[in-house]
């Protein structure tokens, strides 16, 4: 009997340290949301580029508009349409960096100063990166769309953002 009593206490200790170990272990968090429903956490807007031949193509934007859509940005989406993007709208114009962490797709990042002048364009980003991005100024806008868009559509140093909530 007392054999029987203590294979009994083995297993029963066995199944409680393995029930311990279960429920101590760090779970993981679900994402069922995160990059996937960007309207639930962003306004969006329509924005016209002005590119360098005068041409105007219209983008969705996604308004990345405080510190924490700013913060979160394009992280965990794994497609974005053609036609589709984030921008940033800063309050003043600082020089921005920008970076890839937990960013899927390769991107074009655009820089603009306060009046929508694209200062810079930074190409085909290299995704999940913590490399800096840094613009050449301060600039008060940041546009993020699929890598190969600006070159596309010849979005460059000479074209301009315009909000369509400015246009007449």
């Amino acid at each position: 009997m007392g054999r029987t009593v203590s294979i009994f206490a083995r297993l029963l200790l066995a199944a409680f340290l393995v029930l311990l170990s279960t429920a101590c272990s760090p779970q993981s968090t679900p994402r069922s949301n995160v990059g996937t429903d960007l309207g639930e956490t962003f306004e969006t807007d329509k924005l016209v580029v002005v590119n360098d031949e005068g041409v105007r193509h219209a983008f969705d934007v996604y308004l990345a508009q405080d510190f924490e859509q700013q913060r979160r940005g394009l992280m965990f989406v794994r497609n974005l349409p053609l036609m589709t993007g984030m921008l940033f709208v800063y309050d003043g114009s600082e020089q921005r960096s920008m970076w890839m962490k937990n960013t899927y797709i390769s991107l074009d990042i655009v820089y603009a100063r306060a009046d929508g002048s694209v200062s810079s364009v930074i190409h085909n980003t290299e995704p999940l990166s913590l490399r800096s991005l840094v613009s050449v100024e301060p600039v008060q806008y940041v546009l993020e769309l699929n890598a190969g868009v600006a070159r596309r559509f010849k979005i460059g140093t000479g074209s301009r953002l315009i909000r369509d909530s400015e246009e007449p």
